[in-house]
């Protein structure tokens, strides 16, 4: 069983989705206005039988109601246990084929170019075996070929990663986070050390422990050599970005203002590109200055970044899911000022930039969920957006 609040809050959206009142799902379920109202306030736990009424008067289950909407993109979830067998025995692969280098790099690039464009179902689907290559490959090779090796490792693990944890798979996530950390170490290079920090990240969001996740990042800046090269210089800039976002997300201003300064010094000498699978530039540091504003919910500052969004909108060569990022925290900030039909017009930008990235989004669903129940269930095309991103 969710949490009361939650579960009064998928009653309150289903209610609106049904574009009923309290008293008429009062009628229809037999269920007292009392009763639902602190359902819905999530003051109250409902029985067995008031939670069986309620879903049939609005047009839905009981299982629906306690779990949420079903799963999305099948393809990956498909695909999941072949990646879990994958990973098993990591550090005594099987014997195989193993490609030359050369050849497992292209299809390591393909397979980060996936991840940054939301193409999550190829993706899913072409990891495990190219996984398993890579591990045979570490394990026979020696010097600088088993350097390169693990860091083509560290790559891919970094996109299989992503799958499993925008799915929501979050023990095999972390599994996949500590065997990119295992990867970089062998490969002996700092600034793929400071791409697993970053990716590392994940894992403290996924705990709520944000304070950890703040002291991981600052003490893997801290570990960087001086950065005297564009790499590590990028590096760098990727860490304080990140740093910026999470102390956003603490409340911490003044913390996340100075990351977002340093992220911003060391991007103006950083062209806008990819970085170990981070996109890492002055347009990468500008679409997380809208990202800290939102965590922050300063609304001064949210409407001088909603202003800034009538001048300025990411180039077509920046990654597409940070670009549909953007957009996303563009329809949030549109919530917090109080404008929903211009957060629906951001959400549905975004998801014509990167469909798959839209759909597996929490903030998105809860956004969605929203601005159904705002708006009572009555714009058939956000109801039709909503269900599409299983938000209801």
């Amino acid at each position: 069983m969710p949490s009361a609040s939650l579960l009064g809050y998928r009653v309150a959206t289903a209610r609106a989705v049904a574009n009923m009142t309290r008293p008429q799902l009062c009628a229809a379920s037999g269920v007292s206005i009392s009763m639902i109202r602190q359902v819905e306030a999530g003051t109250r736990t409902p029985s067995d039988a008031v939670l069986d009424a309620l879903a049939q008067a609005l047009r839905t289950t009981a299982d629906e109601l306690v779990g949420g909407p079903g799963r999305t993109d099948s393809r990956v979830h498909v695909a999941i246990p072949a990646l879990q067998a994958a990973i098993a025995d990591y550090d005594l692969p099987a014997d195989g084929p193993t490609r030359g280098l050369d050849a497992i790099a292209r299809d390591v690039a393909a397979m980060t170019d996936d991840r940054v464009n939301s193409r999550y179902g190829r993706l899913a689907e072409r990891a495990p075996a190219l996984l398993e290559e890579l591990f045979r490959a570490v394990d026979q090779s020696v010097g600088h070929d088993r350097q390169r090796a693990s860091h083509l490792l560290a790559l891919a693990i970094r996109s299989a990663d992503a799958v499993a944890y925008k799915y929501g798979y979050r023990d095999l996530s972390a599994r996949l986070v500590e065997l990119m950390r295992w990867a970089s170490a062998i490969a002996e290079d700092a600034a793929l050390d400071a791409a697993a920090a970053y990716v590392r990240t994940e894992t403290f969001f996924a705990s709520n422990r944000l304070g950890g996740g703040l002291r991981s990042l600052q003490a893997a800046a801290d570990r960087l050599p001086a950065p005297r090269t564009v790499r590590l210089t990028a590096a760098a800039a990727a860490l304080h970005m990140r740093a910026a976002v999470v102390a956003g997300r603490m409340r911490d201003a003044d913390n996340a203002r100075h990351h977002l300064a340093e992220a911003e010094r060391l991007a103006r000498i950083v062209p806008e590109r990819l970085y170990d699978g981070t996109a890492v530039g002055p347009d990468s540091v500008r679409i997380h200055c809208l990202a800290v504003a939102v965590e922050l919910n300063d609304l001064h500052n949210l409407g001088s970044a909603v202003a800034e969004a009538t001048r300025w909108s990411p180039p077509g060569d920046l990654p597409a899911e940070r670009r549909s990022h953007y957009y996303i925290d563009l329809g949030r900030a549109h919530m917090a000022l109080g404008q929903p039909q211009r957060a629906r017009e951001s959400l549905q930008v975004a998801r014509q930039i990167a469909p798959q990235h839209v759909r597996e989004h929490g903030q998105v669903r809860a956004e969605l969920a929203t601005l159904v129940r705002l708006d009572r269930g009555r714009n058939s095309e956000l109801l039709a957006f909503a269900r599409w991103a299983k938000a209801i």
